[in-house]
C-alpha cells in the first residue's frame, strides 16, 4: 500500500501545515505563491468529492513582530502570555491569507479555535464534532487552530501535530498529512548522520521509532518528528493512516497526492474496532488521576471484565466521576484508560470493598463497577 493508494481512496482527510511553509522565517511575511498553489490543489481534491479539514500553524510567528519577538527566538524561550498574545495578532493574518487565496477558488473557509480541554470533554467533543461534520457536509473547508490566546500551559496540544491528530479521530478520517520540511522519518538525523536511512512504511510503531526521531529545528517550529511521531501513535491505533511528506515546494500536495516518486513516510493505521466513544477515551492527552489494580483485577480485565472496587490497590491524583483515568497494574504497566464512576474521594473510600458494601459506605447506591467494560479501552 502506497501513500498515493492511501490519498487517492481516503475520502476525508486532514492537512496539517507548519509554521515553515507558511511564513518566511527571516521577514515573518506570509509566502503568497506557496498558499495560491495550495489552494489550487485543495481546490482539485474538493472536485473529486474529498472532504478537507486543514490545521494549520503559523499564528504566533505571524505576531512575533508585534510584540517584538525576534522571529529565530525558539518558541519554549516565550513566556506564555506574549506567546498567546503574538497568537491573537497572528491568528487573523493568517486566516486572511487562506481567505484571500482561497477566495480565488471559490472555497468557502470556516476558522474554528480549539483548545484541548474542550476535546477531553465529552458533551463539547461532541459539540465540535457534529460542527466539523455540518461544514465539511455544506462544503466548507474548516482551518483549525490551538486557541493558543486561553489555553494554558498545563492543558494544551503543544503542536499542531497531535492537534491533527486528535481532530482526525473527532471526525473519523481515513488519513492525516502532515506537511513539513522533512519528506519523513530516517533512522538518525539526516544532517548529523550520513548513512541515516529513510523509512518509507512503518507498519507498527516502537521505541526505536522514538528514539529515532528529532527535536523541532530552532526558530519558530515547536513539534519535530518526535512529535509526529507521537501523533502517528495516536493516529494509527485509532484506524487512521498517517503521512509526512515534505511540503516546502509550490503545490506539493498536489505532487505527494499523484507522484508515486515523492518520498514520504507512511505509518499505516492498525486494525481498530473501536467505536467512537471508545476512540474518545484512547486519544486523552491529559487522563486525571490513576487507579492501581491488584493482580485479580488485571486477570479479570483480560478477560474482558469491569473493573470493581474490590480489585483497586490505590489512586492518584483527582478526579471527578465521568473523568478519565489511568488504569495501571502493581508493576506500574500501563493497562489502559477509563471513565471513572465515581470522584477521587469517594473511590478512596471504595478501595479493596465489594460492590456490595458501596450504598453503606457512600450513603447512597452507585454504579457496583469503578469502570465498566464499555468505558474502559485496554492498551493491546
Amino acid at each position: 500500500m502506497s501513500t498515493q493508494e492511501i490519498l487517492k481512496n481516503a475520502q476525508t482527510v486532514v492537512i496539517k501545515i507548519g509554521t515553515a511553509l507558511l511564513v518566511e522565517t527571516d521577514a515573518g511575511n506570509v509566502k503568497r505563491d506557496w498558499i495560491d498553489a495550495f489552494a489550487k490543489d485543495i481546490k482539485a481534491l474538493t472536485e473529486q468529492g474529498k472532504r478537507i479539514l486543514i490545521v494549520s500553524s503559523g499564528a504566533v510567528a505571524m505576531g512575533r513582530p508585534a510584540l517584538g519577538i525576534a522571529l529565530n527566538t525558539p518558541p519554549e524561550a516565550i513566556p506564555l502570555e506574549k506567546k498567546q498574545a503574538a497568537s491573537a495578532v497572528g491568528q487573523f493574518h493568517i486566516f486572511n491569507a487562506y481567505f484571500e487565496s482561497f477566495s480565488k477558488q471559490n472555497l468557502t473557509l470556516a476558522q474554528v479555535l480549539l483548545t484541548m480541554s474542550e476535546t477531553e470533554n465529552r458533551r463539547m467533543h461532541l459539540n465540535a464534532r457534529a460542527t466539523l461534520h455540518e461544514l465539511m457536509s455544506q462544503g466548507i473547508i474548516p482551518i483549525v487552530n490551538e486557541n493558543d490566546t486561553i489555553s494554558t500551559g498545563e492543558i494544551r496540544f503543544g503542536d499542531n501535530d497531535r492537534l491533527a491528530a486528535r481532530v482526525a479521530q473527532m471526525i473519523e478520517a481515513e488519513v492525516v498529512l502532515l506537511l513539513s520540511t522533512t519528506d519523513g522519518l530516517y533512522t538518525g538525523h539526516p544532517e548529523n548522520f550520513e548513512t541515516a536511512e529513510h523509512i518509507p512504511i512503518i507498519k507498527s510503531i516502537s521505541d526505536k521509532h522514538h528514539k529515532m526521531a528529532g527535536e523541532a529545528v530552532e526558530g519558530m517550529s515547536t513539534g519535530g518528528m518526535k512529535s509526529k511521531v507521537e501523533a502517528a501513535r495516536a493516529a494509527t491505533a485509532s484506524g487512521i493512516h498517517l503521512i509526512v511528506a515534505n511540503g516546502e515546494q509550490n503545490h506539493a500536495l498536489k505532487t505527494t497526492h499523484e507522484d508515486k516518486n515523492t518520498r514520504t513516510s507512511l505509518f499505516l493505521a492498525a486494525n481498530s474496532d473501536k467505536n467512537a466513544k471508545k476512540r474518545w477515551i484512547s486519544s486523552h492527552l491529559a487522563p486525571k488521576g490513576i487507579i492501581v489494580v491488584d493482580d485479580g483485577a488485571l486477570l479479570a480485565l483480560n478477560s474482558g471484565k469491569s473493573l470493581l472496587p474490590v480489585g483497586v490497590h490505590k489512586i492518584e491524583g483527582t478526579f471527578e466521576r465521568g473523568d478519565i483515568v489511568e488504569i495501571y497494574s502493581m508493576e506500574r504497566k500501563k493497562l489502559g484508560m477509563g471513565v471513572s464512576a465515581y470522584n477521587s474521594e469517594d473511590t478512596q473510600k471504595l478501595i479493596g470493598k465489594n460492590s456490595a458494601e458501596i450504598a453503606e459506605i457512600l450513603g447512597y447506591a452507585g454504579r457496583s463497577e469503578l469502570v465498566h467494560r464499555n468505558d474502559m479501552v485496554l492498551q493491546d
